[in-house]
């Protein structure tokens, strides 16, 4: 079992092309032992997105504060405190800050097959 605070977990300039003002946390993760999933958390910048990408696996997302949208081939809607959004893998995607302040979610994602 692994607990800690989330104080204890390093937290990241997320530097990938498209991404403006985006930082992460891996909180739970391979390296700490989970062998299916990786539990993530990402603080948005107001006006700031994450890139506009797809990939092959899914995303679970639950926003924990502030308000955007998720962007998806051609709509867009409005996520804030509480809202759970399921991305299907294969659906482009992003985050985009629509607030005044930091838009913050967890966003579990299964681990790439090696």
């Amino acid at each position: 079992m692994l607990v800690r605070s989330v104080d204890q977990i390093s937290q990241d300039n997320v530097e990938q092309e498209g991404a403006e003002g985006v930082k992460i946390r891996w909180l739970i993760s391979k390296y700490a032992g989970a062998p299916n999933f990786a539990m993530r958390e990402f603080e948005i910048e107001p006006e700031g997105h994450t890139p506009y990408h797809s990939h092959d696996w899914e995303h679970e997302v639950f926003v924990l504060s502030g308000e955007g949208v998720v962007v998806s081939e051609g709509e867009q809607i409005s996520i804030s405190r509480d809202t759970v959004v399921f991305v299907p893998g294969g659906q482009m995607h992003n985050f985009r800050n629509t607030g005044s302040g930091v838009l913050r979610f967890l966003c579990l994602v299964p681990h790439k097959k090696d």
